[in-house]
């Protein structure tokens, strides 16, 4: 046997049954040859690291726009520690961690410039609508490498499409990710919510403070045993009722206090303006938009889709000096 056969025996012999074993992949959209050295979700892990896409994370907004410090979360460090949180829990119940890995590492390979704000406007305008997970599927087949795509398995591929709340993965790493990704963005957006003076530890009502307790890291931690000590030896991922609850109280919480604070929010009407105006504005010029998009139309994708796939793309930085550069005389330039 190779070393990758080796390792796929490793994973029957060693994970859990419940396990998605890379020897049972469903494969690919398009067949080819094995490597001798990695199983499929170790090379898809490795294909996402690669991308272009996985790069442009660093300058996307994760909640606050363009926060005056060095220490607030962006795409990048929200998608790092999804990954960290679901290999933490796939490691304790004996998952497939390359598989969660992947999946974790590609969920929001397709989110807008200025966090979901980007989002809500490129669904407003385009008339097939936009949403980032459906989003980061045409990126990781159709728009990475020069339209060739990443071509990943379907394991990855489902947890990515499913990883928001109104999917479920059919795979147990894929509910891992679904789970660590909302675990992920409550923990960290609160956190920076306490960093830029918008909440207070004290603030978090104590009914949910105690269950799942009054800071931060008490809160991950807790979070993360109840999902391994509950799921363990079954065959689904699963929280305990009280912890599920006052997961779903804190989320409320947060909604009412930061997601939908005006102070927090005060920005996101102009980056919504921003977006949608680049959009019009390629819209009617698309001959200025790259050879890559504009092969897509030749490819049977309609305009409008292939304007959403350009500005989708786009980091925070991107945007503002494509929208200073068609609109603002240079003059005014700073």
């Amino acid at each position: 046997m190779n070393i990758r056969e080796n390792l796929e025996q490793f994973e029957v012999d060693y994970l859990s049954p419940y396990a998605a074993h890379s020897r049972d992949s469903k494969g690919r959209l398009r067949a080819e040859e094995q490597c001798d050295i990695r199983p499929v979700y170790q090379r898809d892990r490795d294909r996402i690291l690669h991308s272009k896409s996985f790069r442009r994370l660093k300058d996307k907004t994760q909640v606050f726009l363009s926060p005056e410090g060095d220490h607030y979360r962006t795409r990048l460090t929200h998608t790092l520690e999804v990954s960290q949180n679901a290999r933490t829990i796939a490691k304790a119940l004996r998952m497939n961690e390359d598989l969660v890995e992947a999946i974790a590492l590609g969920h929001d390979l397709g989110h807008t410039p200025f966090g979901h704000a980007g989002e809500r406007a490129l669904n407003e305008v385009c008339p097939y609508g936009f949403c980032h997970s459906e989003q980061s599927m045409r990126t990781i087949d159709l728009l990475e490498k020069g339209g060739a795509g990443l071509n990943l398995t379907m394991e990855v591929r489902d947890g990515i499409l499913n990883h928001q709340t109104k999917g479920m993965p059919y795979t147990l790493e894929g509910r891992i990710v679904r789970f660590s990704d909302k675990i992920a963005y409550i923990h960290h957006d609160m956190d920076d919510a306490i960093r830029a003076g918008i909440l207070k530890e004290s603030d978090v009502p104590k009914e949910i403070g105690d269950v799942i307790g009054y800071t931060t890291g008490e809160r991950l931690d807790h979070f993360i045993h109840d999902l391994v000590t509950t799921s363990y030896g079954k065959a689904d991922i699963l929280m305990s009722g009280p912890v599920a609850k006052a997961m779903q109280k804190l989320r409320r919480f947060m909604f009412e206090r930061v997601y939908e604070n005006k102070e927090a929010k005060s920005e996101e009407g102009k980056a919504e303006v921003l977006i949608q105006t680049l959009y019009s504005h390629y819209k009617k010029h698309f001959e200025r938009l790259p050879d890559d998009y504009k092969n897509l139309v030749k490819k049977g994708e309609p305009e409008e889709k292939v304007v959403c796939d350009y500005i989708g793309a786009m980091t925070d930085r991107f945007a503002i000096a494509k929208y200073e550069e068609i609109y603002i005389p240079k003059s005014w330039h700073g």
